[in-house]
This record gives C-alpha cells, sequence and structure tokens, in this order.
C-alpha cells in the first residue's frame, strides 16, 4: 500500500511523544503546579530521557524495554505506550504496531495516532482475518469521526500554511476511506469497496495502488456497464509516475495485465495509448468514458454498413459482390449469379484510359474511389480523353474476375458509359484553292 505522512499527523507525533516529556520536565524542575504524574525516581526519568533523545531505533526499543521492566507501574504507562507504538512503525513492523495501538485504544478508544496508524497498516497485516477486518473497519471509522476535532482551526501551528493544513485533513480522511474500500474489497463487497475508493481517489488522487484497488473491485462485480471504468483504473494504476504512484516494476506489471484485459474486451489494443494518457492526467475517467467492446463495435460496424448502404446502395451491392468473390465458393458465385448478366449502374473513379485518347479500355475504383477493382473493354472507343479522378457511371455484363488483386472485368457498349466528359474533334472542313485566272 502506498503511505503517506502529512503534516497533521507529523504534528499529532511531536505532541503525543512531547507530552511525557513536558509532564516529566515540569516534575523535575519542581514547578509550582502540582503534577499530575511523578516519576518513581530520577534513574526513571533519566531513563526516560534517555530514550526520547536516541536516534538509534533497535537501541531506543531496547531502552523502552528496560522502562517496561523496571517500571511495570510507571505514572507514565500511556506516554510509554505511544513511544512504543511510534517506534515500532518508524521500525516497519506493521502487526507489532497495530498489536501497540490496540494496547492504547482499549483505554483510549479516540486516540489519534492509534486509530491512525490501524488505520494505515491494516491493509499490510496476513493473512486479514475476520477479526483483523474488523479492527481495521472500527479504526477507520473512528478516524473518521476524530479528524475535525484533530484538524481544527485552532489546533493549526502557526509555521503551518492553511492549504497544508487542509491537505492534512484530506489526506486523512482519504486514508479512511481507503482501509474501509480494502476491507470491504477483503470481504467481497465489491460495490461498497467502489464506493470507498472512490471517495478516496477524490480526496487524494496521488494513489496509484487504490486506483489498482478500485479496478479489481468494479471488474469483481462483473457488470458489463462498468468494465471501461474498471480499465481506466487499471490504466490510470499502469500510467500516474508522480507522487503516490506504484513503483515503476508494478506499472509495468499493470500495464502487461491491462493490454491483454483491454485487447480481449475491445479486440485489439487500438486506442489503449490515449486511454493511458488520459489517465496519467486524471484519476477518475470522465462520466462520458467509454471504451468499445467488441459487440459494440460489431454493431457500430452493422449501423455504419445499413447508413452506407442507404446512401449509398450501388457501391453497397458492389461490396457485397466483393465480399462473395472473394469468399471460398467466389468461382461458384461468379458463375452462377454474375457472368453474362448485365450489372446494374455502378458509379466509379476513372485511374486510366488505354488509349489515352479514344480509349477502348478503363480502369475504374468503385469500393473506395482509389483501388482499382473494375476494368471496362469496349468494342467501340470513347470519343476524346478524361483525366484521371473522372466520375463515371456505367453498366456491364462481367466477363472474367481475379480474387487476389481483386478485379472484375466487364465489357460495355460506348451508350452505357455515363459521365464521360470526352467529345468527338471536330470535323476538318476542307480547304477549297481558287483557280488562278
Amino acid at each position: 500500500m502506498v503511505s503517506f505522512a502529512s503534516p497533521g499527523l507529523i504534528l499529532a507525533q511531536n505532541a503525543a511523544q512531547g507530552q511525557a516529556q513536558g509532564s516529566s520536565q515540569s516534575t523535575a524542575a519542581g514547578g509550582t503546579q502540582a503534577p499530575q504524574k511523578n516519576w518513581k525516581d530520577r534513574a526513571e526519568y533519566d531513563l526516560y530521557v534517555s530514550i526520547t533523545g536516541e536516534k538509534d531505533l533497535n537501541k531506543k526499543l531496547d531502552l523502552l524495554n528496560q522502562w517496561s521492566s523496571k517500571y511495570p507501574n510507571t505514572d507514565f504507562k500511556s506516554d510509554r505506550k505511544l513511544l512504543y507504538l511510534v517506534t515500532y512503525a518508524q521500525l516497519n513492523q506493521p502487526q507489532k504496531t497495530i498489536d501497540a495501538a490496540k494496547d492504547i485504544l482499549a483505554d483510549d478508544p479516540t486516540n489519534f495516532q492509534a486509530l491512525y496508524y490501524t488505520t494505515l497498516l491494516t491493509p499490510q497485516i496476513t493473512p486479514p482475518t475476520p477479526d483483523v477486518l474488523d479492527q481495521g473497519e472500527k479504526a477507520a471509522n473512528g478516524l473518521i469521526a476524530a479528524i475535525p476535532g484533530q484538524f481544527a482551526p485552532d489546533k493549526k501551528p502557526a509555521q503551518v500554511s492553511e492549504a497544508d493544513w487542509t491537505k492534512a485533513k484530506t489526506d486523512t480522511d482519504a486514508l479512511a476511506h481507503t482501509t474501509l474500500g480494502w476491507v470491504a474489497m477483503q470481504r467481497k463487497d465489491y460495490p461498497k469497496a467502489e464506493q470507498e475508493f472512490t471517495q478516496s481517489l477524490q480526496e487524494n488522487p496521488a494513489a496509484g495502488q487504490v486506483s489498482y484497488w478500485l479496478g479489481t473491485s468494479v471488474l469483481a462485480e462483473k457488470d458489463p456497464s462498468k468494465q471501461s471504468a474498471a480499465l481506466y483504473d487499471f490504466a490510470r494504476a499502469a500510467a500516474y509516475d508522480g507522487p503516490g504512484s506504484l513503483n515503476p516494476a508494478g506499472r509495468q506489471q499493470v500495464k502487461q495485465y491491462l493490454t491483454k484485459a483491454y485487447s480481449d474486451f475491445h479486440g485489439s489494443a487500438d486506442g489503449l495509448d490515449a486511454v493511458l494518457a488520459q489517465a496519467k492526467t486524471a484519476a477518475l475517467p470522465p462520466g462520458d468514458f467509454k471504451i468499445l467492446s467488441i459487440v459494440d463495435l460489431q454493431q457500430q460496424k452493422a449501423q455504419d454498413a445499413a447508413k452506407f448502404a442507404q446512401e449509398h446502395p450501388e457501391v453497397a451491392i458492389w461490396l457485397n459482390i466483393k465480399n462473395e468473390l472473394t469468399g471460398a465458393n467466389g468461382a461458384a458465385y461468379f458463375d452462377s449469379s454474375m457472368k453474362g448478366t448485365q450489372t446494374p449502374p455502378f458509379p466509379g473513379t476513372l485511374i486510366s484510359a488505354e488509349p489515352e485518347t479514344r480509349p477502348k479500355k478503363l480502369v475504374l475504383a468503385i469500393a473506395d474511389g482509389s483501388t482499382p477493382d473494375a476494368t471496362i473493354l469496349l468494342d467501340t472507343p470513347l470519343p476524346g480523353k478524361a483525366d484521371p479522378g473522372t466520375k463515371i457511371t456505367f453498366q456491364g455484363i462481367p466477363e472474367s474476375y481475379t480474387a487476389q488483386p481483386f478485379m472484375v472485368t466487364f465489357k460495355a457498349d460506348k451508350a452505357n458509359i455515363k459521365g464521360w466528359p470526352g467529345k468527338e474533334a471536330p470535323a476538318r472542313r476542307p480547304v477549297h484553292r481558287r483557280r488562278a485566272g
């Protein structure tokens, strides 16, 4: 899980560690106010000072154990528990940190640090037993309840900016919802997990792991209408490389999974780069985001074909002919349905004419206006000439065809060629010579 140390958390840690120190210093200095706590002796106080001043975490833990052994009933037991909590957290020992937090919460169910660390570290505890999940859920909800008081305006230290204080509050709330989402995911309550992870990302978008968990939860809902959103979440986890992102190896692993999942859903990897680029800049997809599935694409293709056939019926017929002739039974279809039978009019684009002037052979492109697919043979040459690109309509009788490259050869009468712009050259008038007188 991606963790963070917000300014508010650091301040809370310092305050908790300083609480016992402040009480001890007041007592040791002989302050005029009656202390609520007292050291058993000077040696206990000196041991405490050594603990708070020790930089080596393992030595600090040894000193804490000495304090517990020599002074099990100290007045500063709650302060010692907080020091254990922070030290275990700094040593990256999740289970011991949570155990220390549990000990604190037994006496003070609203202790902010204990709630925070339990919430933060619950997803790192394996196996996620029902007790672990219950404890994490309770801590996360307790943390949410404690946030308004912990981050009240009058609690803000003078050296902390309003922006940092607000961000600390927001990030802490996002953490709580992340853990609630993780707990729901472990319980297979995927709609609840989706809700919590989404709220977490709305508050703190810089969380690649949360995006991955969100995608996993949404995918597990098995709702076809949410497939696009799940793929987007995986794209976010794979593409986002800023603060709070997955490490490079993790991002690469997610990208490999995403590429296959996207291709299986969409039919190819076309468009995936655009999704990755979009997800890199935004943690959640826009409301109208949609990746077309294979079924969507087939439906769209059918709709486009129907619309094209309505707008260009002659070309649609030609495309059907091409589909038949390039199929396995193309020769049989040609012999039974085309050969020797005059076709309906087909529009085409002139590719070439032989010869250029008064041609008897035309090569046209019918399907797309640029790829030659029809050859017209004429008994009588056409008048004049026409430039390539000229639009021509013809009727002819199919004579032969080839499937690769696709070409149908027709015989046609000059009268069945429409749109030919060439003109016959004017007849030369005879020159009359005047006789000499």
